[in-house]
């Protein structure tokens, strides 16, 4: 039934991107003076979790280094990489600048001095979940770099402002800005129907099952394309000629939990304790949880770091929040509240 697995993975980053016409050429624009030798403006890529900000740039720094020699990229996970250490490396990692850098005795200056004098080729570098930086200096290392052009990825503008200095603030709101919204239940469809196109043999799923698909993940192509592949998985090993609507009931929810785990498993240590304090007393508001927070770890963030951790969690489903800003509280999130699959 699979003819090629690598499209209904969900980092694959396909040959032609459905619905995100405007957003490619406005990313492509911002970046195209790299390919003459010149200095780039910052991008910035926001929206909800799932609608392809993370596509969409690998998209075009890729096409850009089929169209010129003297470009490269890298892509720094920075909910992974959240210190500005581990950032740092990767990205001279992926340059070839490591060779005698040791990980446990270099200091960040020699870091950003190797960076300042990478004389390689110009490269964009793709800083993805940048507002999971524990030290946000990371952005200004980069930023007054000229042979370097940065795309910065994440949920919110606002939440990415609030932990940079005034100083970074001005030049990023200066920034161009790229702005996803969540996908309408036709368009989920158009990127379900060209993965079964390459990904999956003629006639094993139904048009009606696309929309259902699309109906379920409400907007989110990370889940709907989460659902597809694990159905089309099951099938697969069970011998089956066509993925079943009882195999779609039951995808849904593994694709559903595979991306909860997913996303739990990159929380960072002190996002975790947060997540557990409201696992273990939710609902509970953001006061009483920065002082347990505070009491269960050595070296305790701000309360407005906690409240992004917060806001994080909520945008990946896995905490919800009730109330305005003053009275606000905190709780699991109810898998019973996310689309079912009708």
């Amino acid at each position: 039934m699979i003819r090629d697995a690598r499209v209904l993975r969900a980092g694959f980053v396909p040959r032609e991107v459905e619905h995100r016409d405007a957003e490619v050429n406005h990313l492509s624009s911002v970046l195209e003076p790299i390919t003459n030798g010149e200095p780039a403006d910052t991008a910035i890529v926001t929206g909800p979790s799932g609608t392809g900000k993370t596509c969409i740039s690998q998209f075009v720094t890729e096409r850009l280094r089929e169209e010129v020699l003297g470009v490269e990229a890298t892509y720094v996970n920075c909910w992974r990489n959240y210190t500005r250490f581990r950032a740092l490396y990767q990205i001279l990692d992926d340059l070839g600048e490591t060779i005698d850098i040791h990980r446990q005795s270099t200091p960040h200056d020699e870091l950003v001095d190797r960076l300042q004098q990478y004389d390689g080729p110009r490269s964009v570098i793709i800083l993805d979940e940048v507002d999971q930086l524990e030290d946000p200096r990371l952005i200004y290392d980069l930023h007054s770099l000229p042979q370097f052009a940065i795309v910065c990825i994440a949920n919110k503008e606002e939440e990415l402002f609030s932990r940079v200095g005034d100083r970074l603030v001005s030049r990023l709101r200066a920034s161009e800005h790229v702005r996803m919204d969540k996908y309408h239940d036709e368009q989920l469809y158009d990127i379900l129907r060209a993965r079964v196109k390459w990904g999956l043999d003629e006639d094993v799923v139904t048009d009606d099952q696309l929309y259902r698909i699309a109906d379920a993940a409400a907007g989110d192509a990370r889940l709907a394309i989460g659902i597809l592949r694990t159905a089309a998985s099951k099938a697969d090993r069970e011998n089956s000629e066509r993925i079943t609507n009882n195999l779609l009931l039951d995808a849904a929810e593994d694709a559903r939990a595979q991306i909860k785990q997913k996303s739990l498993d990159s929380l960072t240590p002190h996002q975790r304790v947060v997540y557990d304090i409201v696992r273990d007393h939710g609902p509970i508001g953001p006061s009483e949880i920065h002082e347990r927070y505070a009491e269960a770890v050595d070296d305790p963030r701000t309360k407005r770091t906690v409240r992004t951790y917060l806001s994080k969690m909520v945008q990946y489903n896995l905490l919800e929040a009730e109330g305005t800003s003053r009275d606000r509280e905190y709780s699991l999130m109810d898998s019973a509240a996310t689309s079912p699959m009708q």
